[in-house]
């Protein structure tokens, strides 16, 4: 079994409550270990018979590669990736019409990270990546998630646009984003079953991809900057569709 790292006091405690597989715990000497400090993460570890280490801080420096580990890193199994029917069915176990995402090519790990932590508040039923040019789910992406990767269903797949036409066939309508739409992201009814389409940071969604989508929308924009970072109109899009649809507004 292929194993990782976790980094950083959040996304290990995550982990361990989600109950991935955990080899070791490491805690670096001088850390505080009181009630405020590392000293419930290592009892938590503790309690489900997780090794606590602890080691001097460069061990972890050298471990983390530059990331933030915060004195403390889990030896996890890697994460195994959701099918396409296992976020179908998350979306039926809450009994709410499917709410998906598909991102055509994120590259950024700090931006997945962000992608799915929003996408867990927002109450998104899964995320569908693709296999190649897009980042996956590597120990930066779970850190700089704050945890949100242990909740959030990720499914990977080889062709996102064969997706795409599978998820409409099971009447799911596919909205992409666009600077260039004509109408704006309001615009669309929520409440049925949908898919977030977000392209990639730099060229946005493929032509072909965005040919797929029943809908292309845009953010309003008002000031001189052209394009958001892809996190973050993401998170604006994963919002709306949230609001929308606990006010139920049409």
């Amino acid at each position: 079994m292929e194993r990782e790292w976790v980094m950083g006091r959040q996304p290990v405690r995550e982990a361990l409550v989600a109950g991935r597989q955990t080899e070791k715990l490491l805690v670096a000497e001088g850390v505080h270990r009181g009630k405020g400090g590392i000293g419930p993460l290592m009892e938590l570890a503790k309690e489900q018979g997780v090794p606590v280490q602890t080691v001097p801080r460069r061990k972890l420096d050298q471990l983390a590669q530059g990331g933030n580990h915060q004195g403390v890193m889990a030896q996890v199994a890697s994460h195994d990736y959701a099918s396409v029917e296992e976020l179908f069915r998350h979306a039926e176990e809450r009994g709410e019409a499917p709410f998906f995402l598909l991102l055509d090519g994120i590259e950024d790990p700090h931006n997945l990270g962000s992608i799915l932590r929003t996408a867990d508040a927002a109450g998104v039923h899964g995320v569908v990546i693709p296999k190649r040019r897009a980042v996956g789910l590597t120990p930066v992406v779970a850190k700089t998630s704050a945890g949100a990767v242990e909740h959030v269903p990720v499914a990977r797949v080889t062709n996102l646009n064969r997706l795409a036409d599978q998820l409409k066939e099971q009447g799911v309508w596919l909205v992409g984003t666009d600077a260039d739409a004509v109408d704006d992201f309001g615009s669309v009814d929520y409440q049925v079953p949908v898919a977030l389409v977000i392209g990639n940071e730099g060229k946005g969604i493929s032509h072909v991809l965005k040919q797929r989508c029943d809908f292309l929308v845009r953010l309003p924009m008002k000031g001189r900057v052209s394009s958001l970072n892809a996190s973050v109109a993401a998170a604006l899009f994963m919002y709306e569709v949230m609001r929308r649809r606990e006010s139920g507004r049409v």
